[in-house]
């Protein structure tokens, strides 16, 4: 800084001395020398300046501070990301809650009971689905419960971080399916995704295997279920239909005549009570 002021009073007094002896350079030619050889100077001398002013005010500000450290934690997302992945998320789980809960087997059995009996909207579809949904709650609550208190609680305390939260809600839950599901369908998947692990453990299965195999298992075994409710149904309707032939009427319905015995069959032997416990007992096991 000392030198350049030094050079600068020089020049200063050569450009005086060249004003009286009327040697000075023209105008337009001293202004352009003059900013050709002073630009680089006042920059500098400008930048010094702003950082000399500045530099108190980074140290005092801790918002303005850069802390280095923050780039070495876990990235998660703020509260606004979260907000709106969790709101974009509600319109998939329906998909979630059909896939990978027991609702796809109780569903489907009871819509075989009300097609073994020849009831075509008794019960209604809205009581049939309300039927499957707590009964679903009721089956999955323990699964829920370990979800709750492994993944959710740590996370909201900031005791685990995102990634961990989710690996410790999704494992109860591939839990549940891999006990339900058969080792044919888990086969039948693992063979057709390229992973080839001899034996593998419920870690080593992806969530994406877990799911298709549970569902294929969980329509094999509803549909086993519906054929032992059809068995006696049929045996009425062979019964009426035999007793309608005998009688020599061709022109009534055996169907028509069969549904009022079929109802009181299964008022008789309690058969709600008998197929909610079926189902309850089957995620016993």
């Amino acid at each position: 800084m000392l030198n350049w002021l030094k050079n600068f009073r020089l020049r200063f007094a050569v450009a005086a001395v060249q004003l009286q002896q009327g040697t000075v350079i023209p105008a337009k030619a001293g202004i352009q020398e003059l900013i050709r050889k002073w630009t680089p100077a006042f920059a500098g001398v400008t930048l010094a300046i702003c950082l000399l002013f500045t530099a108190p005010a980074f140290a005092a500000d801790p918002a303005i501070a850069v802390n280095l450290d923050s780039f070495t934690q876990p990235v998660q997302f703020s509260s606004t990301v979260g907000l709106l992945i969790s709101v974009a998320s509600i319109s998939l789980l329906p998909f979630f809650l059909i896939s990978t809960t027991s609702f796809v087997r109780t569903i489907i059995v009871l819509g075989f009971i009300r097609g073994a009996m020849g009831t075509q909207t008794s019960p209604p579809n809205p009581v049939l689905i309300s039927l499957a949904l707590f009964m679903t709650v009721f089956i999955m609550s323990p699964t829920w419960q370990q979800v709750y208190s492994g993944a959710i609680v740590p996370y909201q305390k900031n005791e685990i971080t995102q990634e961990q939260a989710i690996n410790n809600g999704v494992a109860p839950v591939k839990n549940f399916m891999l006990k339900y599901t058969r080792e044919a369908d888990l086969a039948l998947f693992m063979e057709f995704s390229g992973l080839k692990i001899q034996k593998p453990t419920m870690e080593q299965i992806p969530i994406w295997v877990v799911i298709p195999s549970f569902l294929i298992s969980e329509l094999k075994t509803a549909f086993q279920i519906g054929f032992l409710i059809y068995v006696p149904m049929v045996v009425i309707d062979l019964i009426v239909s035999n007793i309608l032939l005998s009688l020599g009427m061709f022109m009534l319905s055996p169907v028509l005549v069969s549904m009022p015995f079929k109802i009181l069959l299964f008022v008789l032997a309690d058969g709600w009570n008998l197929i909610v416990r079926g189902i309850l007992v089957s995620y016993q096991k």
